[in-house]
């Protein structure tokens, strides 16, 4: 059975800034970054391909990319080494993260008409064909980035173009139909959690050393903590989701339910991260691990737990910086002991 189309729905009544948000710097800018509450209007072709590809998603990619050359312990301060790195954060940023995001929201223009309808698709500020173009342009590049990668590193097996070829693969089933793992809350929100934890971490890793089982199931693991982070990006669109059948977590449990599931997912499998470097004798890195963890549960009270649909954006952007520097410490122990 397929999901009703918006036009079959009962349709809130959009107020004025739903349909064209106030035109302010803050607006502008949350525009060019493809966050919700952009500005309505733009005319730029070159702009509104930006939004699309919602470089604030990059962020987390590179820095899975620098983690990645952390724990492989092979990474050198050199201009050679830093090019390098930078290559392969430009091939999981805004290249492939922006493949990503760019056909996500091709496929969820209709889900868009309701929660955003001023993003580029819904608005009709760009056309179909010129989305298309842009998602074979941004796919192909980032293969042939992640190949060249393979060359400079002299890998036998092309590990770098398999994980691009395999992430971006996830990345279509994630949005597309028939599979579109968003329709379920936990495939779908893994499937976010490891592409943007696991994949650039086991590309930096194996850019720079050798990828070992151990790395992609750590990695793994720590996806975990990645899809609670994802599930915190579904409470801003519980009503559309609701209304398209989509089965987010806040729609299958209620919002408090999948608030307390978000946060116990981040914190035990990030104490779960902090474990297995006391068992590898990285006892100070362990420490600064749960060092890091300690305020996110302190915002997790403080914000999320307490209104999760009007707090989630003010708890990621307290919270996921301390997330985010764990990852590194746990880079960094790995990188000591040459996993």
């Amino acid at each position: 059975m397929s999901n009703p189309s918006p036009s079959d729905l009962p349709q809130p009544t959009p107020t004025p800034e739903a349909i064209a948000p106030e035109s302010t710097g803050s607006g502008k800018a949350r525009q060019l970054l493809g966050m919700k509450g952009a500005d309505a209007g733009e005319t730029s072709i070159w702009k509104i391909r930006l939004q699309l590809m919602k470089p604030i998603t990059w962020i987390p990619l590179i820095w899975g990319v620098v983690c990645g050359a952390a724990s492989s312990g092979g990474y050198v301060w050199s201009l050679e080494h830093v090019l390098v790195a930078a290559a392969c954060m430009l091939m999981s940023g805004p290249l492939l993260a922006g493949y990503t995001q760019t056909i996500n929201d091709f496929y969820d223009r209709d889900i868009d008409a309701i929660n955003e309808p001023y993003r580029p698709i819904p608005s009709g500020a760009i056309s179909i064909p010129q989305v298309l173009t842009q998602v074979w342009v941004l796919l192909i590049a980032g293969i042939a980035v992640s190949y060249a990668l393979d060359l400079w590193a002299g890998h036998t097996f092309p590990i770098l173009t398999a994980l691009a070829a395999g992430g971006s693969f996830l990345s279509y089933i994630y949005s597309a139909p028939p599979l579109k793992l968003k329709k379920n809350g936990w495939l779908g929100n893994y499937a976010l959690g490891a592409s943007y934890i696991a994949l650039p971490w086991c590309a930096g890793h194996a850019l720079f050393g050798t990828l070992t089982p151990t790395i992609v199931v750590l990695t793994l693991f720590y996806s975990l903590s990645g899809l609670g982070i994802a599930i915190v990006n579904d409470f801003k669109s519980v009503e559309g989701d609701r209304q398209l059948g989509l089965q987010s977590l806040p729609v299958m449990f209620g919002v408090t339910t999948a608030a307390w599931i978000c946060v116990l997912m981040i914190d035990i499998f990030q104490l779960g991260v902090a474990a297995y470097l006391v068992s590898i004798h990285q006892n100070l890195y362990a420490t600064l691990l749960v060092l890091l963890i300690i305020p996110q549960i302190t915002f997790q009270d403080m914000y999320f737990l307490r209104a999760p649909l009007e707090n989630d954006v003010k708890y990621q952007a307290s919270a996921q910086p301390f997330l985010v520097f764990g990852m590194l410490v746990t880079g960094l122990a790995l990188g000591h002991v040459a996993l």
